[in-house]
């Protein structure tokens, strides 16, 4: 579980293909978290999506992703080089201040509009319909692992207003129009749409009690 409050940035040093998948060498930039903060085994959100540390050697460490990730997020489109988003996971009785993230990226969207003001930037992104439909304004919305509220929603894209802060320190400010990006939605809207669809289907337990069942 994660905040989408991005510690850092990092640069994917080594990048490995196999037959399996991929392998990649990160290296957090100094203004990060150490990798001696690090374990074997850590859950760290690369971009949004959650990844395992499977080994790390001094200033960097390892992560493994299947065809399964390459094929449902942005991971698959890095190259040595790339820059990355990292957030370690949410401590027990940390602040929360963004919203509960899960790194389990729901589909890739694309930048669509860029629209400067200034020091601010207001950003569109053109999503599947089934994305938007789970997206409210001034809800919450994870994009390549940064919590950011939605100002506007459409059928197929939304839009959030993003500050001088968010720019500097994440990959957003890097960011060209049809660049691909990890998006999650919140997870209410998620349960609150299974909920809805099971009812419709009849599928959804009656956890409500009989009406001559006496009450304690």
């Amino acid at each position: 579980m994660f905040t989408g409050l991005v510690e850092g940035q990092g640069t994917v040093r080594v990048l490995r293909k196999d037959a399996n998948g991929v392998r990649l060498t990160i290296a957090p930039d100094t203004e990060c978290f150490p990798v001696s903060e690090t374990s074997l085994g850590d859950s760290i959100s690369i971009c949004g999506c959650c990844l395992t540390v499977v080994s790390y050697d001094g200033d960097t460490f390892d992560f493994e992703a299947g065809e399964e990730t390459l094929s449902k997020t942005s991971i698959g489109s890095l190259i040595e080089g790339s820059r990355v988003n990292l957030e370690r996971s949410l401590a027990v009785g940390a602040r929360l201040g963004g919203h509960f993230v899960q790194g389990h990226v729901d589909g890739v969207g694309h930048v669509d509009v860029i629209d400067r003001s200034g020091e601010w930037v207001d950003m569109w992104f053109r999503v599947p319909p089934e994305l938007t439909a789970l997206m409210v304004p001034k809800g919450s919305v994870c994009v390549d692992g940064i919590s950011l509220t939605l100002v506007n929603v459409t059928e197929d894209r939304f839009s959030v207003a993003l500050i001088p802060h968010t720019l500097d320190v994440t990959t957003l400010g890097q960011r060209a129009i049809g660049d691909p990006v990890n998006i999650e939605v919140d997870i209410l809207g998620k349960y609150v749409a299974r909920l809805l669809a099971g009812k419709r289907e009849g599928t959804i337990w009656d956890f409500a009690a009989p009406d001559d069942t006496p009450q304690t």
